[in-house]
């Protein structure tokens, strides 16, 4: 029940060019051009993405992997009280990108971090001065209208209340546990509270433990309002090769995926047996489809043309 270690990275600091230092990580090798992840929450930080997404270094012989908390969560606290709203993180990702030089990097975004990924393209059309990705791999991505995220809320809070989640906390209530080891029970705690995002709950096992900021994320997800990215042409004006792996069982409706596919004519591969947790659920499926979308998306040019 313990989590993985994780390892150091190559090199890390904080930001100097945003007004809330923000702090960032370096893995794998420099010699090729990184990817920027994003992780989710939002309020969240990198950490819990730690160790299984490292396998990522591994793709095209090496890749360098760049990650950073986003503002408000992890490393990149302020006590700053002013909301923090979806177009901070767009402004954030811009400086963080041209300060790590990273203008010209795939971004790959898991679950709000796709948001973040999605709306920072749509941006970038939008204004030149932005500095451009490459393409962009969406890992399990947030809904992409409030409707699809009524769905999503709703959905998970059947499976936590649900007789599965139920037996494992029954299990974990009579293991004495809490008696024996107060880390260990800690660490399955945890476990158990995000276990509706699995297909199987039982799989939600040897995770690197998380917070989330509810004051952030309240911030964030208020300030997008009564989004649809489908119906504001937001989608509709990216131009970039996209790929979207969605597990088939993620509480997050794989419709919205769908239509984001479609819209946006990305490449779209669904993960069965798979919830919300690719990298955990089915991480050799997951990276074989993110190395075969980085091995041909490196052999055609991208389409962000103005």
């Amino acid at each position: 029940m313990t989590s993985q270690p994780i390892p150091p990275p190559s090199s890390y600091g904080v930001t100097r060019s945003t007004d809330v230092p923000l702090y960032w990580a370096k893995y794998g090798p420099e010699s090729k051009p990184p990817m920027l992840v994003l992780h989710g929450g939002p309020g969240a930080h990198h950490d819990y993405l730690l160790p299984q997404m490292l396998a990522l270094a591994e793709l095209q012989g090496g890749r360098g992997l760049l990650f950073y908390d986003q503002r408000g969560g992890g490393r990149s606290k302020s006590g700053d009280r002013e909301p923090i709203t979806w177009r901070t993180h767009v402004g954030d990702l811009a400086a963080v990108m041209r300060e790590l030089e990273m203008q010209e990097a795939p971004l790959v975004g898991y679950s709000w971090g796709g948001m973040l990924a999605l709306l920072y393209a749509a941006e970038s059309r939008r204004d030149a001065s932005l500095p451009k990705p490459a393409s962009l791999l969406l890992i399990d991505p947030a809904p992409i209208s409030r409707q699809y995220r009524g769905q999503f809320e709703r959905e998970f809070a059947r499976r936590q209340a649900g007789p599965n989640v139920g037996r494992l906390r029954t299990e974990l209530a009579e293991s004495h546990l809490r008696e024996r080891d107060l880390d260990a029970y800690r660490q399955r705690n945890f476990e158990l509270s995000v276990a509706g995002y699995f297909a199987d709950p039982r799989s939600a096992q040897d995770l690197t433990p998380f917070r989330v900021s509810a004051r952030v994320q309240q911030s964030v997800w208020d300030s997008m309002g009564d989004f649809d990215l489908a119906s504001d042409g937001r989608l509709a004006s990216i131009r970039l090769p996209t790929l979207i792996v969605h597990g088939r069982e993620d509480p997050i409706p794989l419709a919205s995926s769908e239509q984001a596919a479609e819209i946006m004519n990305a490449e779209l591969v669904v993960l069965e047996n798979c919830g919300h947790v690719p990298y955990v659920e089915q991480p050799a499926r997951l990276f074989a489809a993110i190395d075969a979308f980085v091995a041909n998306s490196q052999r055609e040019p991208s389409t962000d043309s103005r």
